[in-house]
């Protein structure tokens, strides 16, 4: 794993001494943010097939993309996806009307049924494999691709931790610059993580004649932003 350390704009915040109870509210302090990248090489795919089919009635229609939908899952099976990483989403149905002409009102020509397929996919040297099969019979819509890590936890922790060195170089930083020592830490606290830019395919229709599919995973980036107080001596 690679390491990315991003700088962030820390606030030395040092008040005036008082005494009684204002004084513990006013003791002096440092408040610093600091931030840890991790890159990582993807290990999984979610990928979101589309299945339209068109036709002169609904029932016709639900019954075109259900055989295609049928089509896809025999695919997908042969391509060793098991089904438990299969999902489908968005059933639609739509009629389809003729074009407008002369102020006549349009008419009902047809009807559109749709629905889209999220299937997940861990072996990424499989992936080209997998939408060639699902493209070939059934599936003539490719509306998303995006990889990810199976597992983020060994990577989210290590980015914690390079937020947290992070944080503490920088408070030193400041510190010596001003002529002041870290005392105790005082408050530590997430301010939020996320994961950076994965690659994405922009939605595309596949004809029939669709062969083995090239896909890049690239690199991917988890990151975690830390807040953190200290007091000073």
């Amino acid at each position: 794993m690679t390491f990315a350390i991003r700088n962030f704009a820390a606030t030395l915040l040092v008040a005036g001494l008082c005494s009684g109870a204002a004084m513990a509210q006013s003791e002096p302090r440092i408040a610093v943010t600091g931030e840890g990248v991790v890159t990582v090489t993807p290990d999984m795919a979610r990928i979101t097939l589309g299945v339209v089919q068109e036709a002169p009635t609904s029932a016709e229609a639900l019954a075109a993309m259900s055989a295609a939908m049928e089509n896809v899952l025999v695919q997908l099976a042969a391509a060793q996806i098991e089904p438990k990483h299969i999902q489908t989403s968005n059933l639609r149905l739509d009629q389809r009307y003729s074009d407008y002409v002369d102020g006549q009102p349009r008419q009902v020509t047809g009807y559109i049924a749709s629905t889209d397929m999220q299937v997940q996919v861990f072996d990424l040297d499989n992936l080209g494999r997998v939408l060639d099969a699902a493209v070939r019979d059934g599936a003539n819509q490719m509306n998303g691709l995006q990889f990810d890590v199976a597992d983020r936890a060994p990577a989210m922790t290590a980015a914690r931790q390079a937020a947290v060195a992070d944080a503490k170089a920088k408070a030193e930083v400041y510190t010596q610059a001003a002529g002041v020592s870290l005392g105790p830490i005082m408050i530590i606290s997430e301010s939020g993580n996320t994961s950076g830019p994965m690659p994405m395919m922009a939605e595309m229709a596949f004809d029939a004649g669709s062969r083995s599919v090239p896909v890049a995973a690239g690199e991917m980036s988890i990151s975690a932003s830390i807040s953190m107080v200290w007091g000073l001596e």
